[in-house]
């Protein structure tokens, strides 16, 4: 999978949660690419996050690096 289909896939799941509170729509996202994501994709999502995330939206890049942050505070 490119870095083009993972930024579009996660975009799409944002706009869905758009219409959402922001705060409500950003845990909704990332609730959704941990839940339902393979991990290949969240990791491919983590390596794009780290060169800046172009193209993610402002949810998705919430969403994204609040994932990123789960995994820190994990075991």
């Amino acid at each position: 999978m490119t870095v083009a289909d993972i930024v579009r896939m996660a975009n799409q799941i944002s706009d869905f949660f758009a219409a959402y509170p922001h705060d409500a729509a950003v845990r909704e996202t990332a609730t959704h690419l941990r839940n339902f994501w393979d991990p290949r994709m969240r990791s491919q999502l983590s390596a794009h996050l780290a060169t800046g995330g172009e193209g993610l939206s402002e949810i998705a890049l919430e969403a994204a690096r609040s994932l990123e942050q789960g995994a820190e505070a994990g075991p």
